[in-house]
């Protein structure tokens, strides 16, 4: 039996913007949570997040889409969000991420999907789109990559990685990761958000969507045990280029290979305002193919945070034109 944390359900009372039913897929003895919202016979949107994040990212893309009459798929990976915690740092690879989406898909044997997937959602969602691509009708990959040869790590990756590793910032003070989240929206500034970060300390007094937004990433571990934080911390600690087994490394270079050849529509989705997974990889991939390419300028990283609405419209935009 693995131990495991469960974040109370109380700490996720006062979200705005996120007004949806808790639904739990068994894995074993753990439970991973997903919003299922929208017509049960209606075409899929599979939203998949990544590192520090959870379903919650989604929040102002899933009205849309809701709107335009999907069904709206959009599960916490085990270690995020409101699914189960596993205490042991070392039962996270990105294989078990991997594994337990896949069995979600087929539990609630989804079809005609849509992925759609950044960070982290690009190794373990694009995945399966190689095992099961019948299923899939589509695939929307935003500020993600998946790991072969020729890929370049970029600087600011490396040196997320780095501060992960013993004597490392995010080794000796885990952060606040509602104040990663409200600085890299531009709802705060660097001297308000860096002593949350690195120092161990919170943000007081923030208002309106800074608010929304901190308490909202903060809640999956908000008065939690420091063992709740491990499947944040090994995310980090499973880029390929430093730890190419837990990472996945030979299957994402398999999955990559694959989609190469992926006949049915793909769109890429950017946010141009990264230093992580840049511009020019992403178009580069997108080239690579023969997917559209829509550029958001003034978004991040983590575009569905700041451009939520406005990537949905693409999206849907992108799929009529097809």
């Amino acid at each position: 039996m693995t131990d495991f944390l469960r974040t109370p359900d109380e700490n996720f009372e006062h979200l705005i913007d996120f007004p949806y039913q808790s639904n739990y897929h068994n894995w074993k003895d753990m439970r991973m949570h997903y919003v299922d919202e929208g017509p049960k016979d209606a075409p899929v949107m599979l939203l998949i997040h990544g590192m520090p994040t959870w379903s919650f990212l989604y929040r102002h893309v899933i009205p849309k889409l809701l709107g335009a009459g999907y069904r709206c798929i959009a599960p916490d990976h085990l270690g995020f969000g409101k699914s189960d915690k596993p205490t042991d740092p070392n039962w996270y690879t990105i294989a078990r991420h991997t594994e337990i989406l896949t069995s979600l898909i087929t539990s609630l044997d989804l079809k005609d999907i849509t992925l759609v997937c950044q960070d982290w959602g690009g190794p373990t969602g694009l995945a399966q789109a190689v095992f099961m691509p019948e299923r899939f009708s589509r695939l929307t990959i935003m500020n993600t990559w998946l790991h072969h040869a020729a890929y370049e790590y970029s600087a600011a990756i490396r040196n997320w990685n780095e501060n992960w590793h013993e004597g490392g910032r995010f080794f000796r003070e885990k952060p606040d990761v509602g104040a990663l989240m409200v600085l890299s929206a531009g709802l705060v500034g660097p001297g308000v958000a860096f002593p949350a970060i690195s120092e161990g300390k919170t943000i007081a007094g923030l208002t309106g969507e800074a608010a929304n937004v901190y308490n909202g990433f903060r809640a999956p571990i908000h008065n939690m045990p420091d063992q709740a934080f491990n499947g944040m911390r090994k995310f980090p600690l499973s880029i390929c280029f430093d730890n190419y087994d837990d990472g996945n490394g030979a299957a994402q270079t398999h999955f990559y290979n694959t989609l190469l050849q992926w006949a049915k529509p793909v769109h890429f989705i950017w946010g141009c305002a990264d230093d992580v997974f840049n511009e020019e990889w992403g178009r580069k991939w997108a080239g690579q193919m023969n997917a559209s390419f829509d550029p958001l300028e003034k978004a991040g990283h983590f575009l569905q945070n700041t451009h939520g609405g406005e990537l949905a419209e693409l999206l849907l935009n992108r799929i009529e034109e097809e």
